[in-house]
C-alpha cells in the first residue's frame, strides 16, 4: 500500500481574528500557501493585509484562530518561526550610519553566519539588487528607492525558507521593480515561499501563484490570477466605425456572435461586444464583416485584468503607485 503524504504548507491560517479596540481588523481569515509558491495579498487600504503579515511574522498576537508557518505555531513557537523567515516591511529598517555593506554583514552575523560567509552574502546581495557601486556609502546617503532595495537585501541575508514582503516595490523605479521581480521568481524556483502584499496589480499577476483578496478583514475571493479573472466575465471586443459610418450597421452584423448583444456608442462611433473568449471569436467576426462589406477603423481586444477583479470584488479602484503609502496598523 502506497501512503501519500501531503506536502507541508509554508503558511496555513485558519479563522484568524484580530481587533484593535472596537475595530475588527481581521474577521476569520483563512489562507493556505504551498511550499515554494508565491501568495499575493490584495485589497484596499484598511483591508487587513499588513495585519495578516504582522501576525504571521510574530509581530502581533491574534485574538483567536490559528496561524502556522512551516508547521510552526506563530504564538507558541514564535522563536522558531523568526529563525525561518525573512521580512521586509513598508518602512526600510536599515541603519543609516552604517554602509550598505556593513548593514548586510551585521545582519548576517546576527543570523549566525560566520564572518567570511556574512561578507560573501553581503557582496552577493548588493550585486543582485544593483547596489554594489553604493555598497561602501552610508545608508543615510541612499535615495528612498536604494534604501528600499537595501532593506530587501537584509531580509534575504539568511536565505529564509519563507519570505514576507509588505509592498516590496513601493518607491522603486521601473528598472528596480523588474529586477526585484526576477529575483523573487528565482527564489520561488529554488523553493523559497513568498507572501507579498502589493498595490500593483501587474505585480500580483506576474508573480503570484495564488491570490487572496481581502476586504474589511475578510478573504472575499481566492484563487489563481486566471481563476479570479474568470469570475468577472470574459473579454471585450471594441470596434471603431470609420467617419461617416453608422456604428449600428456594424452592431447589426455582429448580432448572435456572442451570448450578449453588442452595445453602440453613437457619439464615439464605437461598438462594444462582450465575449467569453475573444481570440476564438475573431475569425467569425472578420468573416461577417467581409461578407457584409463593412469596414472598421480599428479593433481592440481587451482581456480581463486583475484591475477588473479588484474593482468588481471591492467596489474600489486600485490605488495608484504614488499613493500606495502605509495606512497604520490596520492594514
Amino acid at each position: 500500500m502506497v501512503v501519500c503524504v501531503a506536502p507541508q504548507l509554508a503558511v496555513e491560517v485558519r479563522g484568524l481574528v484580530k481587533r484593535f479596540g472596537v475595530v475588527t481588523a481581521l474577521s476569520g481569515v483563512d489562507l493556505r500557501l504551498p511550499t515554494g509558491a508565491i501568495l499575493g495579498l490584495l485589497g484596499p487600504n484598511g483591508a487587513g493585509k499588513t495585519t495578516v503579515v504582522r501576525i504571521l511574522t510574530t509581530l502581533l498576537r491574534p485574538d483567536s484562530g490559528q496561524a502556522r508557518v512551516l508547521g510552526l505555531d506563530v504564538v507558541r513557537q514564535a522563536g522558531a518561526v523568526r529563525g525561518a523567515i525573512g521580512l521586509s516591511g513598508q518602512v526600510a529598517a536599515v541603519d543609516g550610519y552604517l554602509t550598505g555593506r556593513e548593514n548586510l554583514r551585521m545582519i548576517g552575523r546576527l543570523a549566525g553566519l560566520r564572518r567570511a560567509a556574512a561578507r560573501h552574502r553581503a557582496d552577493e546581495l548588493l550585486d543582485a539588487l544593483g547596489l554594489d557601486s553604493a555598497g561602501d556609502r552610508t545608508a543615510r546617503t541612499y535615495s528612498g528607492g536604494m534604501r528600499r532595495r537595501l532593506d530587501l537585501a537584509a531580509s534575504l541575508v539568511a536565505a529564509p525558507a519563507v519570505l514576507f514582503l509588505d509592498e516590496p516595490t513601493t518607491g522603486l523605479d521601473p528598472r528596480g521593480r523588474l529586477e526585484l521581480w526576477r529575483l523573487l521568481e528565482e527564489l520561488a524556483v529554488r523553493g523559497t515561499s513568498v507572501v507579498l502584499t502589493t498595490q500593483y496589480l501587474e505585480e500580483a499577476d506576474r508573480l503570484a501563484d495564488q491570490i487572496a483578496v481581502l476586504d474589511h478583514g475578510t478573504v472575499i475571493a481566492a484563487g489563481t490570477p486566471d481563476e479570479l479573472k474568470a469570475r468577472v466575465g470574459g473579454d471585450r471586443i471594441e470596434l471603431g466605425a470609420p467617419p461617416g459610418t453608422d456604428p449600428r450597421t456594424i452592431a447589426d452584423a455582429l448580432h448572435g456572435l456572442a451570448d450578449v448583444s453588442p452595445t453602440v456608442d453613437s457619439a464615439a462611433g464605437r461598438v462594444v461586444l462582450p465575449v467569453a473568449d475573444g481570440p476564438a471569436v475573431l475569425p467569425e467576426l472578420a468573416a461577417r464583416l467581409a461578407a457584409t462589406g463593412l469596414r472598421i477603423s480599428d479593433l481592440t481586444l481587451r482581456r480581463r485584468t486583475l484591475d477588473d477583479v479588484f474593482l468588481t470584488l471591492t467596489g474600489q479602484p486600485t490605488a495608484a503607485a504614488t499613493h500606495a503609502h502605509g495606512d497604520g496598523r490596520m492594514r
